[in-house]
């Protein structure tokens, strides 16, 4: 389950800084929750590059809690929790975003693999099989599991705007681009129903649950690498269906 911050107490600490802005209290504020910036940096679930460590993504983290505290407006009925939950998350994904942690290389592999799903499913008009990519790409079972290894760092980061292509930061508050986005997400709820039972599984107990792989793993009795591989191939499903959907929207 998602980590739970909002104590009393610490919803009590927000109140005094909110209407005081103490600094002091403000330190208390980001103390409290640090626990919940090391929950979202678990459930990130990278490989990280050499010159990157946990500390690194620790620190990216705790710049979107500072910002949340700063952006936070009370008044509009939003608990300060899901507020920075988001606000953390988006910092840490985008500072890995600035740095590139992802090589071309994986990028284009990704690529291969999700117009592979779409052009697949929509000549086949069923969810495709592993056996089904092997012989359009016309590899071998084993190359096939390396790239869904390979890729997995990549969509282990996405949040949940990122599936229907919005990159944070790069949303319009156009009333036309928040009703593509809308519609979009629609067409996502819908096939994400459409899913195999256990990569439909994981990406609800992910992105709505908010378990994180290990947890996951847990659940459906499998080893984390497993849930990885469901989460990238779940992905790759949803990520071509929309792009077909996007095509003609």
């Amino acid at each position: 389950m998602r980590c739970t911050m909002q104590t009393a107490n610490s919803e009590k600490l927000w109140k005094s800084y909110y209407n005081s802005k103490d600094s002091s209290i403000k330190e208390k504020i980001i103390e409290n929750y640090i626990p919940l910036i090391k929950h979202i940096v678990n459930r990130l679930n990278i490989n990280l590059p050499p010159y990157l460590e946990y500390e690194d993504l620790i620190s990216f983290g705790v710049f979107g809690l500072l910002q949340a505290i700063e952006r936070y407006d009370a008044n509009k009925g939003v608990q300060f929790e899901t507020y920075a939950y988001s606000r953390i998350k988006g910092s840490i994904i985008d500072e890995l975003r600035k740095i590139d942690f992802v090589p071309q290389g994986v990028r284009k592999k990704a690529k291969l693999l999700q117009n592979a799903f779409a052009e697949l499913e929509q000549l086949l008009g069923r969810s495709v099989s592993d056996e089904d990519i092997c012989n359009h790409l016309n590899i071998t079972m084993e190359e096939l599991y390396q790239l869904y290894s390979e890729v997995s760092t990549f969509y282990n980061v996405l949040a949940f705007d990122d599936l229907i292509g919005y990159e944070s930061g790069q949303a319009s508050n156009q009333p036309e681009v928040q009703a593509e986005k809308q519609e979009l997400k629609k067409i996502l709820g819908n096939a994400i129903n459409k899913l195999q039972q256990q990569e439909r599984l994981v990406i609800t107990l992910y992105y709505y649950e908010g378990l994180n792989f290990k947890e996951i793993a847990k659940v459906l009795d499998v080893s984390q690498g497993r849930v990885s591989q469901l989460h990238t191939k779940a992905i790759l499903r949803l990520r071509g269906h929309l792009s077909r959907k996007k095509a003609i929207l």
